[in-house]
């Protein structure tokens, strides 16, 4: 898949040869004018490393790298910072504000390629992402339930789903669904900062289905939180007049045109309190069966997993 870097800077002349050194990598390019175009660009496509000049009109390098540091889904964007030859002021306000490297203007080609790289590697390594939300993906999810089972201590895996997100995508297109996906996951994080651990675990699967791995006596105000959230939040994804309604009409599996109700969120949560969890094969299969149950009932549910 192609690397995409964007371009914040005001200077046509700047951006020009910015592009024309990126080319020589054939990296994918996006540019922007200024920090508040850089910002719309940041949150609605998929983006891998920012080229952020220091000195922008309408939101300044600095103000649009606080805002990208302090987002809970673009934290791990790399960063950066482009400043003016001397400016000692700029570089520090830089690094303050969370940028990952800085190169000063006029730059030498070889030496901002070898640091994007040396970035883009580092980043790579430390989070095996998901790139919508930018959360763990597959491979970290099981190395994750992998060392909980081998640790021996009690844990417990939250199976988080939206419902009726197919229906949803199919009326309002991708990019609205792409949205409520990445407000999902910024719910799920806040939930769990809020009620969690500092070692709790949040990763997306795909799609709409996302894990959150935590304690035995976290998993219950984690999930009121998230159904909490998520129920106030849910009405926002709509227009004005399916939101007043409280459906939309879509069509079943057998092509009937049908009432379907606003998007909601179903957990399962699995745990080794009552039983041994011995492979990661089974807290997935026991989470797909206790998700489903909470797609029975009304509504944002979940429920736990209490068999012995």
């Amino acid at each position: 898949m192609m690397i995409k870097i964007l371009i914040a800077d005001d200077d046509p002349d700047i951006r020009d040869v910015l592009k024309l050194t990126l080319s020589e990598e054939n990296y994918e390019v996006i540019e922007a004018k200024d920090g508040e175009e850089a910002l719309m660009i940041i949150n609605t496509k998929p983006i891998d490393l920012v080229l952020l000049d220091y000195k922008m009109p309408k939101i300044d390098g600095r103000q649009v790298c606080r805002l990208i540091k302090k987002d809970l889904l673009l934290r791990h964007l790399p960063v950066i910072m482009v400043t003016g030859k001397g400016e000692i002021n700029d570089k520090v306000g830089g690094i303050d504000a969370g940028a990952d490297d800085y190169v000063v203007k006029p730059f030498e080609p070889k030496e901002l390629l070898a640091r994007i790289r040396m970035i883009l590697r580092r980043t790579e390594r430390d989070l095996e992402a998901n790139p919508l939300t930018r959360l763990p993906g597959n491979v970290s999810i099981i190395n994750e339930l992998t060392r909980r089972i081998d640790s021996g201590n009690k844990f417990a895996v939250c199976y988080v789903d939206l419902d009726k997100f197919k229906s949803y995508n199919d009326k309002y297109g991708f990019e609205h669904g792409d949205k409520v996906i990445r407000e999902t996951a910024r719910i799920l994080l806040r939930a769990t900062q809020e009620c969690g651990r500092p070692d709790d675990f949040v990763g997306h699967i795909g799609g709409d289905d996302f894990v959150i791995v935590t304690s035995i006596d976290n998993s219950d105000g984690i999930c009121k939180n998230i159904i909490s959230s998520f129920e106030k939040v849910s009405p926002e994804f709509y227009n004005e007049e399916d939101k007043k309604q409280g459906y939309i009409m879509g069509k079943d599996r057998q092509g009937k045109e049908q009432k379907i109700p606003l998007l909601s969120v179903s957990i399962g949560v699995v745990t080794n309190e009552f039983r041994k969890l011995e492979h990661v094969a089974q807290v997935g299969e026991i989470g797909a069966e206790l998700k489903e149950a909470a797609k029975r009932l009304e509504r944002s549910n979940y429920i736990k997993d209490k068999r012995k």
